[in-house]
This record gives structure tokens, C-alpha cells and sequence, in this order.
């Protein structure tokens, strides 16, 4: 065999060893509520795979990982240990503030969904938000930055004063809202208030000694994105057709969970192992003020707020400003 035909059986041999190293992955965090029953479709249906192969990319791996709450999935995005994030605007806020610039800077994808999280509590005396300062404990995903402490605090400030927004925060604690609605139910830890979030809101309410409060839409002054799928500007712009992929792919899961949300609900019932039955938690995913839509709902006025209080320190003029232009045909606010 001459040199030639030797390195082109080397080149041969080695061939499909490189291309199977250079496949391209897409690392998806969530975390444990169901406000991200559009990851668990986009697992099931390989809508990534699919959209990517339309493109021109014929393999793409896709895992996925859970968080308890937005501080260790932006500790994750900002390490390049994921890619895409599901989360609220709220965590989602505190990066793009906090990185803009940056190959790290952060925006959102797509909206995922509006929908009502509630105040519940196991004690008969606490009925209203004046009566909050007798809660013990109040469970939330992350203290300070996801979207139920931060609906907590503009509870706080409507009712006492913008002053007074950290009023409720001493008694917050990082939870999941699993062991949060236990917690909840079995008075340990001296919780006896939560911010309960579908389909763990809907459990507790099935017990006589759990009452609701207020929704996270009285208590932020109307309907908000609960929501968002984000990644790092470095991610967007270094594989821009995978965005894309992924793109379309937000938006296909978003219209199958919108026309399909049992099916979607029986998707995150087996990966999350959950004892739930797939029609409790399609009705709690189809309840009184939810929409899947991609559409961002007044996430200006959150981050109006929290920038208002310090928590960022850059107030963004548009909703634009923190959301990528692939989505900027959106009706969005």
C-alpha cells in the first residue's frame, strides 16, 4: 500500500469517530413545577432532532437535568454547564442585568406560560395578605429571585409601601415545591404558608385544613409570564441554526401542549415520577387563567420592580431588551 492509499484508509478509519465527537448537543435545564410541560413534550416528541435535521443537522444530542430553583440553573448557564434554561422572567432578569455585554449575557427564548400560583396556608387565622406577617415559614424555589419570592415582595410593597417590599423576606426559605406542600401538610419546619405552584397548589387544596389566600395575579396586579425557556447569548450566536432548531421547536411544543395538555401532562407525570394522576394534573394544567403561549405577558412590570428595589441593577426599556430578535414579531410586553 503507497502513503496515499494508506492515509485515506486512515482518514476512512477515523472518519466516523470525528464526526460522532463533533455531533452537537443541547444540555436543557427545568426545574420541578409544571410550568415546563413544553420541555417534557419536546423530550417525548424529539422535536429538537426533528427541526435540526429540517435544517441541515442530522443528529443532535439532547439530555436533560432538574433544579430546585433559578440560582443553580444560572450557576449552571453561566459555567456552559447548560444550555437552554426553563425558569421564571424574574431568575432570568438577574442574569441578563448582570452579564449584558458578555458572551454570558442572557435572554429569553420564548415565553412558556402565563398562569395563577397561589398563597396557601394550614392556619385558619391567616386569611389575607395583612395577615402574612403570622407566616412562620414560606417555602419558595429561591429566595430573593424566583418568580413567587419576587411576587411576594410586590405583595408587600402594594400593601405596605415600596419601602416595605422586603417585609414578608426573613420568613421565605429555598424549597422545592414537593417538600414544600409536605412540609405544608404536615406542619414540620414551621411552615405553615407556601407559594404553591401547579399541580402542588391543586393537591394541597384537596385537604380541609389547607385554605387559599390570594393568586400570584392579586398580588402582582394582574396576569404575568410565570415562564420563560433562556440561554447565553455565547450559546445563540455560536450554533445559530441549532437556535433555531430549538426555536421552532418551543414553538411547535407550545401549540401541542396549548391544543393537547393531557398528553403533555401524562409526559411530565412519567418523568417525573410522580404518583399524580394524568388527569388531575392536566385539570391543574388547564385551570382558570393558565395560557401556553409564547407570548411574554407583562414581564416589563417585573422587571420594573426589581430593579426598582435593587435586586438588578438595570431597568430595560423594552421587553425586547432581554428576549432574542427571533422572537421580536411577538405581541409581546
Amino acid at each position: 500500500m503507497n502513503l496515499t492509499h494508506y492515509t485515506a484508509a486512515m482518514l476512512a478509519t477515523l472518519l466516523p469517530f470525528s464526526a460522532r465527537a463533533e455531533v452537537p448537543e443541547v444540555r436543557i435545564a427545568r426545574q420541578f413545577s409544571m410550568g415546563y410541560l413544553q420541555f417534557n413534550v419536546i423530550d417525548h416528541e424529539h422535536l429538537i432532532q426533528k427541526h435540526a435535521a429540517a435544517l441541515g443537522i442530522p443528529e443532535v444530542k439532547v439530555s436533560t437535568v432538574r433544579f430546585n430553583g433559578p440560582a443553580s440553573m444560572n450557576d449552571a448557564l453561566l459555567s456552559d454547564s447548560v444550555d437552554i434554561v426553563g425558569g421564571s422572567p424574574n431568575g432570568m432578569f438577574t442574569l441578563w442585568a448582570k452579564a449584558r455585554g458578555t458572551p454570558q449575557e442572557v435572554r429569553a427564548i420564548t415565553a412558556l406560560v402565563t398562569l395563577p400560583y397561589w398563597i396557601t396556608s394550614n392556619d385558619p387565622d391567616i386569611k389575607t395578605i395583612a395577615d402574612l406577617d403570622k407566616c412562620k415559614r414560606i417555602p419558595v424555589p429561591s429566595v430573593r429571585v424566583s418568580s413567587p419570592a419576587v411576587t411576594l415582595e410586590m405583595a408587600a410593597a402594594r400593601q405596605y409601601g415600596i419601602k416595605n417590599y422586603a417585609r414578608f423576606d426573613a420568613a421565605t426559605m429555598t424549597m422545592s415545591p414537593a417538600d414544600a406542600t409536605i412540609a405544608l401538610l404536615t406542619g414540620s419546619g414551621d411552615v405553615n404558608c407556601t407559594m404553591a405552584l401547579p399541580p402542588f397548589l391543586q393537591q394541597q387544596l384537596e385537604h380541609p385544613n389547607i385554605h387559599a389566600i390570594a393568586s400570584s395575579f392579586d398580588l402582582a396586579g394582574g396576569p404575568t409570564t410565570y415562564t420563560v425557556a433562556y440561554t447565553s447569548m455565547r450559546f445563540h450566536d455560536r450554533n445559530p441554526k441549532l437556535y433555531q432548531a430549538v426555536y421552532e421547536a418551543l414553538v411547535e411544543a407550545t401549540d401541542m401542549v396549548r391544543k393537547d395538555v393531557r398528553t403533555a401532562s401524562r409526559y411530565w407525570v412519567e418523568d417525573s415520577e410522580s404518583k399524580l394522576t394524568v388527569d388531575f394534573v392536566a385539570a391543574a394544567g388547564s385551570g382558570p387563567g393558565t395560557e401556553w403561549t409564547t407570548i411574554p405577558l407583562d414581564t416589563m412590570k417585573q422587571a420594573a420592580f426589581m430593579a426598582e428595589i435593587g435586586t438588578i441593577k438595570v431597568k430595560p426599556t423594552s421587553w425586547k431588551d432581554y428576549f432574542f430578535p427571533e422572537a421580536y414579531g411577538l405581541p409581546g410586553s
